[in-house]
């Protein structure tokens, strides 16, 4: 009895010290810590504590590119042969079109239209964009095309080219209602003969047109040397008629100066994973589980439609290694340590959709861990603020079907592809019937986007406006998938294009997907721990792609595509002062680079190619820069020889460095 006794009491006394501990501790808790709150922005200024304001460790890294600095911006008319349009109401002709669509389609269609506008001497009526008119419920002070851009500004910077009005007189509104107008659905690149013999004599009898467009690309890209006016009228559109409403082109500058503020340059990345360009192409085995049955499911829809030629399984590995697979985030993250990017570099991730969500983003923010996004840097008020007033969706109150139906069901379903749907003895939660992706679990359609889904994507075009300027405006730019071959506008190559009309000197890579996958392949073994040549050959390519073997791609493969993706050299001009350029010519006999006038006195006056009044701060590195911009095809001077083809100037590798030696 003793002996229990004293173990009685043993346990009682490390009960009460126990007990007094965690009093203690708590106290502690209490008294010495502040409440937490968090937030994104918070979190964004946290994760930068340790950035201080300092002198940038590689400043090669980010300088501009030495033979594009002659280029200057230049898209006005030539020359007095360009009327204005005639003011005249009464005996006006106007087009109205439907665009559908995500954001590069949107953009690259509305340069379009207004190009046929101008072509056809017509009227244009605002465009219409579905995307915003499918979706119920958005801001009731935007409607429309006056959700992403703002109108006023659009009609005015305008009013040298075409007239454009905000809606179809009375008379005319009433006959589209009662649909007396013939609409027209042209085809992707459709050619100039097109309007002039198919929609102009519509257009002169009946006075009004309609437009559907769906491709993004409603006008070849690349239009006869005699038709250079309109191909600079594209420019202007994309360039400066085209400005977001004000809301967006706030916040936008506000997340360019939350980067800007931490001394720093930064990087602003696009991945381009999107579930139809990964359809298109056939790359659903790149990802997992799911992912891949909804990219197949996209792709033998497109099959169906007559979008995709081929078969519904392809090889993707192959497909990789071809270039017509995305580069995925790791190994993006791979090649810009390659190039010397220390692991402290800020990177701005753009899209608004990234398939495979944050998941496929893990191994990039490993090696980079300041990697940052609009969730990043704003607010969620500030995001609210930009969308506006909404209406609150109704409830949608969902019920789980009887557990002996889901019994029968899962009896009769027979084998299923991954995965499965969940075993009727287990609880079914909501969010596995009402996501993203929940349907695949027990439906093979697809159902009818929701209202939910329809305002999200309006939401989206948002998104995708604010990292447009945050792209625009970076110190350095790298496209994931860019130049797919699918004939639709991306993101990455309008963005891409912006900065080399804006500043051409601008730090922007455009990667060979098939050689930088002929790259991984030589270390896949090693992927972590590379060789001093494969460094070497990893840094030739990238630095070649800045300069003019990267320009020379980008206008064989982008600009058939999309002329506003590269529009050069009918939307440039060269400083008089800079050496002369080299006229590199296709295989078709079109100039892919070279080829720009010279800008005229008053834009040379006082002004010097960038580089020159800063010479200290680039000039001085001249010599141990070599290895960047040595690499790009070294100019000569303009002569009656001077003109290359296409096939001696980029497909030739250099004999001088083997990865494998």
């Amino acid at each position: 009895m003793v002996f229990k006794s004293k173990i009685k009491l043993v346990a009682l006394f490390v009960l009460v010290l126990s007990l007094a501990s965690l009093l203690r501790h708590l106290s502690i808790a209490k008294y010495s810590s502040p409440t937490l709150h968090y937030s994104a922005l918070s979190a964004f200024h946290n994760d930068f504590d340790g950035i201080q304001p300092q002198r940038i460790p590689s400043r090669k890294l980010w300088a501009a590119v030495k033979p594009l600095r002659s280029l200057q911006p230049y898209a006005n008319p030539r020359g007095s042969n360009y009327p204005a349009p005639p003011h005249d109401h009464h005996n006006s002709r106007f087009i109205y079109a439907k665009i559908f669509g995500g954001f590069a389609r949107i953009r690259s269609s509305i340069c379009d239209l207004v190009t046929i506008s101008r072509l056809l001497n017509a009227t244009l009526v605002i465009p219409e964009i579905q995307e915003t008119i499918r979706s119920k419920g958005i801001s009731n002070r935007f409607k429309s095309f006056s959700y992403l851009y703002d109108e006023d500004q659009f009609i005015a910077s305008l009013k040298n080219d075409i007239i454009v009005v905000k809606s179809l007189p009375h008379n005319l509104k009433s006959a589209r209602k009662r649909n007396e107008f013939k609409t027209f659905r042209p085809k992707n690149s459709a050619s100039p003969d097109y309007y002039i013999k198919q929609v102009l004599p519509t257009l002169k009898k009946s006075k009004v047109v309609g437009l559907i467009l769906a491709d993004g690309a409603c006008l070849q890209a690349i239009l006869p040397p005699s038709m250079a006016e309109f191909q600079r009228l594209r420019c202007r559109v994309a360039f400066h008629s085209l400005q977001f409403r004000q809301e967006i082109q706030i916040l936008g500058q506000r997340m360019v100066e939350r980067l800007r503020a931490w001394g720093q340059p930064f990087l602003a990345f696009n991945p381009g994973l999107l579930r139809e360009t990964l359809a298109y192409h056939g790359c659903g085995e790149l990802f997992q589980d799911v992912h891949t049955e909804l990219i197949q499911y996209r792709r033998a829809q497109m099959i169906k439609r007559g979008i995709v030629k081929d078969e519904l399984s392809v090889d993707s590995h192959y497909r990789r290694e071809n270039g017509s697979c995305p580069l995925m985030p790791e190994e993006v993250g791979i090649i810009l340590h390659a190039m010397g990017y220390p692991p402290k570099t800020i990177i701005y991730v753009t899209g608004s959709e990234t398939f495979g969500g944050q998941r496929v983003l893990v191994p990039l923010r490993a090696m980079f861990a300041n990697l940052v996004d609009r969730t990043s840097l704003c607010t969620n008020k500030e995001l609210s603020d930009v969308l506006g007033p909404e209406t609150p969706l109704p409830p949608n109150p969902w019920y789980p079907p009887p557990a002996k139906q889901l019994k029968e069901e899962w009896k009769r379903a027979g084998p299923r592809p991954r995965p499965l749907p969940p075993p009727p003895s287990r609880h079914i939660y909501q969010h596995e019937k009402e996501g993203w992706y929940g349907w695949i679990t027990e439906n093979d359609t697809e159902p009818e986007p929701s209202k939910v889904e329809l305002r999200m994507q309006a939401h989206r075009l948002l998104w995708d406006a604010l990292d447009y300027i945050v792209s625009v405006e970076s110190d350095a730019f790298f496209p994931g998938f860019h130049n797919d071959g699918s004939g639709w506008p991306d993101f990455s190559s309008l963005v891409m294009g912006h900065r080399l009309y804006e500043i051409a000197s601008s730090r922007t890579y455009r990667p060979d997907r098939k050689v930088v996958a002929e790259l991984f392949n030589m270390t896949r073994d090693n992927i972590y721990h590379h060789k001093h040549d494969w460094i070497l050959s990893v840094q030739e390519h990238l630095n070649k792609s800045l300069g003019e073997e990267g320009l020379i791609r980008q206008s064989v493969f982008s600009k058939p595509a999309s002329f506003i993706s590269h529009p050069l050299p009918e939307c440039s001009c060269r400083i008089s002062s800079a050496e002369s350029s080299v006229h590199v010519k296709g295989y078709d006999g079109r100039i892919v680079y070279g080829g720009e006038e010279e800008c005229p006195k008053w834009m040379q006056h006082g002004q010097e190619i960038p580089g020159q009044s800063t010479g200290e701060e680039v000039g001085k590195s001249d010599d141990n820069e070599s290895s960047d911009y040595g690499n790009a095809v070294v100019e000569e001077p303009e002569s009656n020889d001077s003109d290359r083809t296409y096939v001696n100037q980029i497909f030739i590798q250099d004999d001088e460095m083997d990865p494998n030696d």
